[in-house]
C-alpha cells in the first residue's frame, strides 16, 4: 500500500474520487430548518463534513450536543474552541423533538469536548438518550463520545443511559497523536473502549480512523489490531480532508482500492463490521452499518 507524498497531494487536489454530485435540495433544506427552528447544532455543519448534502438529504444528521465551541484543539478539526456558556439544560428535549419531527429510527449523538465541565458532559449525554426514548421509543441512539479525561464515572453515566452503540474514534495512529491529537491520548481511548466491553458487554463498541495524515501501512495494522484487542467491533476508516489551510495538511490522497483493502484486512482481523472508502466518517451511514453487523455481535456478546 503505497504512501505518497505531501506534495504529490498538493498536486493531485482532490482527485477524481472525490468529486460527487450535490442531491436535490428539497430534502436538504427540509432538514436545516428543523435544526435552525430547534436552535441546534450538528457536527455535519460545524466540521464541515462532506457527506451533509447527502445525509440531510436523507433525513438524517448527527445532532452535536454542549454548543459548538470545543475546549481542545485537535489540528484536523473545523470546530473552534474556547466554550463559555453552560451546556444548555433544554437542548436534550429539544433534541428528542426534533429527532420526532424528522420521523428518525437510528440516531446518533456527539458533542464537542468540554474539559471545562465537572463529568465532561457525560450527563448532556444521558439526558439526551433518556429524552429521545422518551420521544420515540423505539428509537435507535449511538453517541460518539469524547474520551471525559479517562474519568470512569463519566463513561459509566453514558452506559447507563444504555446507548444501542457506543462509539469513541481513535482517530490516528499512535506515532501522531502529539501532532493530530495534541491534548488526547492514544491508550487513554484504547482504554476507554476497553472499559465499555467490561462494563456492558452487550453495548457494541464502533471507533473510526482518518488516513492521509502521514500514517504508514504497518502503524494502520497495528492500530486496527490495537482496537480489536480491547473489544472493538465497529469500524470507520475514512480520508482525512483539509478543512482549511490552518489545519494540518493532507499527505496523500487515498485510492478507493486501498480502502477496500483496508476493509478487507479489517474483516480477516474479526471486525463484524467495517465501512472503508474516501467519504466514510464516524456516522456515516451508522444505522445500516449497525444493522449488518448486530446480529453477529449478538452471537458473539
Amino acid at each position: 500500500m503505497e504512501q505518497g507524498t505531501a506534495a504529490q497531494a498538493n498536486q493531485m487536489r482532490k482527485p477524481r474520487w472525490l468529486m460527487r454530485r450535490l442531491p436535490e435540495r428539497p430534502e436538504y433544506e427540509k432538514v436545516r430548518g428543523f435544526i435552525k427552528k430547534g436552535h441546534l447544532h450538528t457536527v455535519c455543519q460545524e466540521a464541515k463534513c462532506p457527506n451533509q448534502f447527502e445525509c440531510f438529504s436523507k433525513k438524517t444528521a448527527t445532532f452535536l450536543i454542549m454548543g459548538s465551541l470545543c475546549t481542545r484543539n485537535c489540528r484536523f478539526c473545523s470546530i473552534e474552541g474556547d466554550p463559555v456558556d453552560l451546556p444548555d439544560p433544554d437542548e436534550p428535549k429539544r433534541v428528542a423533538e426534533a429527532v420526532r419531527a424528522m420521523g428518525l429510527r437510528y440516531v446518533v449523538v456527539t458533542s464537542v469536548t468540554r474539559d471545562d465541565l465537572s463529568d465532561g458532559g457525560a450527563s448532556c449525554f444521558a439526558r439526551t438518550i433518556k429524552e429521545i426514548r422518551k420521544e420515540i421509543p423505539d428509537a435507535m441512539v449511538e453517541v460518539l463520545i469524547p474520551d471525559f479525561n479517562g474519568d470512569s464515572d463519566a463513561l459509566k453515566t453514558v452506559i447507563d443511559a444504555r446507548p444501542d452503540v457506543l462509539n469513541h474514534n481513535i482517530e490516528t495512529v499512535l506515532r501522531l497523536y502529539p501532532e493530530v491529537r495534541p491534548q488526547a491520548l492514544y491508550d487513554r481511548s484504547l482504554e476507554l473502549l476497553r472499559k465499555v466491553s467490561e462494563i456492558a458487554p452487550d453495548i457494541p463498541t464502533k471507533s473510526g480512523i482518518m488516513l492521509g495524515l502521514g500514517e504508514k501501512s504497518d502503524e494502520i495494522r497495528e492500530t486496527l489490531k490495537d482496537l480489536f484487542k480491547v473489544n472493538c467491533r465497529f469500524i470507520t476508516i475514512g480520508q482525512y480532508l483539509q478543512p482549511s489551510k490552518n489545519h494540518l495538511d493532507v499527505k496523500r490522497f487515498v485510492t478507493p482500492e486501498e480502502f477496500d483493502q483496508w476493509k478487507d484486512e479489517a474483516q480477516k482481523m474479526g471486525f463484524l463490521q467495517v465501512a472503508s472508502g474516501p467519504f466514510v466518517r464516524s456516522s456515516y451511514h451508522a444505522g445500516e452499518l449497525y444493522e449488518a453487523g448486530f446480529d453477529n455481535f449478538d452471537n458473539k456478546a
